[in-house]
């Protein structure tokens, strides 16, 4: 949620700040502006409700020459006090005009801040939480005991902020000094030649560095042209920061020739899936990225928590499966945004498993927390090196997929599913449930599915036919069993995210237990089949099911092994996929959803990348 970049240094200062948050679009947003320094003591703001397109096209009516500088910040909000206008869009400037901020997250105490301010005769402009935050800076910095001392006044500020923030200040009478806090919410470094940068996102900056810091939990950072410092709110300097370098460069971050980033994604995911699984078998073994856990602590784990949200969520149903059927340990799967509300049964045997590809997931981040105060085991699935869910867990996987541009996972939850069948894989053979040439040949299926995938998409024309023809469809159902049940609900879920249609997955076996009173003549029913080979019950109980809903009307689109002929008679359209096996069909079955889904959107005239309301990266609760 919302974009944040900010940057001194040589270069015009407009032209990075656009371009970056062009870069950063997909996280989701309904406003954006820019200021802009000019080092001689003016400080140029503009602001737009709506498509970044807006602002660009006010300040190609205002002129440029005004936005003449090489200091400044942009940003891109989402909106969550006050309507998406441009009274609300930020950068927020305080009464004298010459001090602005930019913040992402929520300041829950801002009510209280507010009424102080008012009541001292401050006249605030937006209904946002926002602006309480730079008049009580400009505040500080005029009377008092930090008068006169930018970085001093936002320390003693933010130290009376309450919730989960980002937030970024500039001041026309310190041109060369930007100063940025984080509490939760995401934050990185950009360091540069002569210039520094900050954001929310690398994607920002990638295009000028990849030689990055990304800040802990309550810290500040002040950059210049030259150097950063990054200290706590009290000013500390002795505290714990992370560089690292950016894996990837600014192709990664661009279309590449494809009409949408979601496109170019699905084709990227056997990359994704093969680059996750690079580099963890070693040995003979299962090895993670960090693993402050031992095998004796792994042994002494008798239940295991998979929380998670969205797509991260369908991809941890997945791994309910794989974990116990390899291990024999009972694994529940929770949407993050209820785990700690319902007060879990937690303790020191308790494995938590957090799955989240920013790592800044606000729900799943607190439900970290909860579980850490309860004494268990965390374990971090995560797509971002240095973000706060990987910095508070016990042990880490990362998902390597590079930046994913598309509001809706593809490349991420593909990968998310592999690095959770390496965490059954870790697991089983810390336990011992499987012998090594077991955890091997496991391994080894796992190395096999890139191709499949890449073979699968080759294929894939048919399936866009079919989403042309069923565009204009009111509703898709989707049905799965076993495993095939959270890639129907995965199905499901992408239709409504892009296409804004309703969209409902089932257990099959559910359809008889309420759901089949939904069919109708000419209703489109999508439907994961397993394997007939490794799994014969389940398909023969499927094949019941498509029996039913095809005797009331349904159009049945089958998605079914290549060869699997008994499905033939009943499926009005047929996918077929790649042979593999059962607990590793969701790495397939996935793709035919996420490609129709795709169409359908398109057929619309969706956006696909930027689905309306949604978010990226979603940093609060």
């Amino acid at each position: 949620m919302c974009g944040i970049v900010a940057y001194v240094g040589f270069r015009d200062c407009l032209t990075v700040t656009v371009n970056a948050l062009q870069r950063m679009e997909y996280r989701g947003y309904d406003s954006a502006g820019i200021a802009v320094l000019d080092g001689e003591g003016g400080l140029a703001v503009e602001r737009k409700a709506g498509r970044l397109a807006n602002l660009e096209a006010e300040l190609a009516e205002i002129g440029e020459d005004r936005f003449d500088g090489t200091a400044g910040m942009g940003h891109t909000r989402w909106a969550t006090h006050g309507r998406p206008t441009d009274r609300n869009a930020h950068p927020h400037r305080d009464a004298s005009g010459r001090m602005a901020v930019v913040h992402n997250g929520i300041i829950e105490n801002f009510a209280p801040l507010r009424a102080e301010l008012e009541d001292a005769g401050v006249e605030l402009e937006s209904d946002t939480d926002t602006e309480v935050a730079v008049h009580l800076v400009a505040r500080a910095y005029a009377e008092g005991p930090t008068a006169g001392d930018f970085v001093e006044s936002a320390r003693s500020v933010l130290r009376r902020l309450e919730g989960a923030f980002t937030l970024v200040f500039v001041h026309a009478d310190h041109p060369g000094t930007i100063i940025a806090a984080r509490r939760s919410t995401p934050l990185v470094v950009g360091v540069g030649d002569g210039e520094m940068f900050i954001a929310s996102d690398v994607a920002a900056f990638i295009e000028f560095t990849r030689n990055a810091v990304e800040l802990g939990q309550d810290q500040v950072v002040v950059i210049t042209k030259d150097s950063y410092e990054v200290t706590d709110f009290d000013g500390n300097t002795d505290v714990p920061t992370q560089p690292f370098t950016i894996d990837w460069d600014l192709a990664a971050a661009e279309k590449g020739g494809h009409d949408y980033f979601m496109l170019k994604e699905i084709e990227e995911q056997p990359t994704a899936v093969a680059d996750t699984l690079r580099g963890h078998f070693v040995d003979g073994r299962i090895v993670l990225d960090e693993q402050r856990l031992s095998d004796q602590e792994l042994r002494d784990i008798d239940k295991v928590f998979v929380v998670a949200c969205g797509s991260s969520y369908h991809s941890g149903l997945v791994a309910k499966y794989a974990i116990e059927h390899w291990t024999r340990l009972p694994v529940e799967v929770e949407l993050a945004s209820e785990f700690r509300y319902r007060d879990p049964v937690l303790d020191r045997s308790t494995l938590v498993v957090a799955i989240s590809q920013s790592g800044e997931t606000a729900d799943t981040l607190e439900a970290v927390r909860h579980a850490k105060d309860q004494k268990a085991r965390v374990l971090a699935v995560c797509n971002t090196n240095g973000a706060q869910i990987p910095r508070e867990a016990d042990a880490v996987l990362y998902t390597r997929t590079g930046p994913e541009i598309g509001v809706a996972s593809t490349k991420a939850f593909l990968a998310q599913m592999a690095a959770n069948l390496l965490v059954g894989l870790a697991l089983a053979q810390a336990r011992g449930t499987k012998y090594p040439d077991e955890v091997a040949r496991e391994y080894q299926d796992l190395e096999a599915m890139p191709a499949k995938i890449a073979q699968l998409l080759l294929g894939m024309e048919p399936v866009r036919e079919l989403a042309r023809e069923l565009a204009a469809s009111p509703a898709v159902l989707f049905l799965g069993r076993h495993v095939g049940y959270p890639v129907a609900l995965e199905g499901a879920l992408k239709l409504k995210e892009l296409a804004y249609m309703h969209a409902e997955g089932f257990a099959a076996g559910e359809l008889k237990h309420g759901p089949i009173a939904l069919i109708e003549d000419g209703l489109p029913v999508i439907v994961v089949m397993p394997s007939a080979k490794s799994s014969g019950l389940l398909h023969s109980k499927l094949l019941s099911n498509i029996r039913e809903i095809q005797a009331r009307g349904a159009v049945t689109v089958v998605i079914a092994e290549e060869g699997d002929e008994t499905v033939r008679p009943f499926a009005d359209h047929l996918v077929e996929i790649p042979a593999s096996p059962s607990l590793l069909q969701p790495l397939l079955s996935t793709v035919p959803l996420q490609v129709f889904a795709a169409e359908v959107a398109q057929s619309r005239g969706y956006d696909v990348d930027k689905p309306r309301n949604l978010a990226k990266s979603v940093t609060v609760e």
